[in-house]
């Protein structure tokens, strides 16, 4: 059999990045509040189920990212994974050196002070379990108490550093 695919050693993170930009990932929208009441989210990718008994989810948040602090002190999170509406959305809570919540329809999830996308495919609210550092990341290890279940729309994927759906 022949290898038809560029075979390259890692030596830099572009190489590492072209190739994880082949892993087509769910997006999701990663929210807090803090102390103080102030709201916090990002944009991630980098999200996956960490163990089902307990349930644990696990999601790596950059040093780099400006909500990084407010994740490091939080004790509960959620993670709202985004339907193929959810495009402007994704991109907004993406973007830098803006108010990410402005004009945006987040509701506060009953009972915890938590902004959540009421219309997301589907949210796990959780308690903060442990936090890894990791590399450049902090690994957001969460347990989820409550989920929202909705799955009515298709799933908001990134692949090939675009936006994609699934087609069935």
């Amino acid at each position: 059999m022949s290898v038809r695919a560029d075979i390259r050693a890692v030596r830099d993170t572009d190489t590492f990045k072209d190739a994880l930009s082949l892993l087509a990932s769910p997006l999701t929208l990663v929210t807090t509040a803090d102390g103080e009441g102030r709201r916090w989210g990002l944009t991630a990718s980098s999200v996956t189920s960490a163990s089902l008994s307990p349930p644990l989810v696990m999601v790596g948040i950059a040093h780099t990212s400006s909500c990084a602090a407010a994740f490091a002190t939080a004790s509960a999170f959620v993670v709202n994974v985004l339907g193929e509406q959810h495009q402007e959305l994704a991109r907004r809570f993406a973007t830098r050196g803006i108010d990410r919540f402005a004009g945006q329809a987040l509701a506060t999830w009953p009972g915890s002070g938590l902004p959540f996308v009421p219309d997301a495919h589907a949210a796990f609210r959780c308690e903060v379990a442990d936090r890894l550092r990791v590399g450049d990341h902090e690994m957001l290890v969460g347990r989820p108490t409550e989920v929202l279940l909705d799955g009515g729309t298709r799933p908001l994927l990134w692949h090939g550093r675009a936006f994609r759906t699934t087609t069935s």
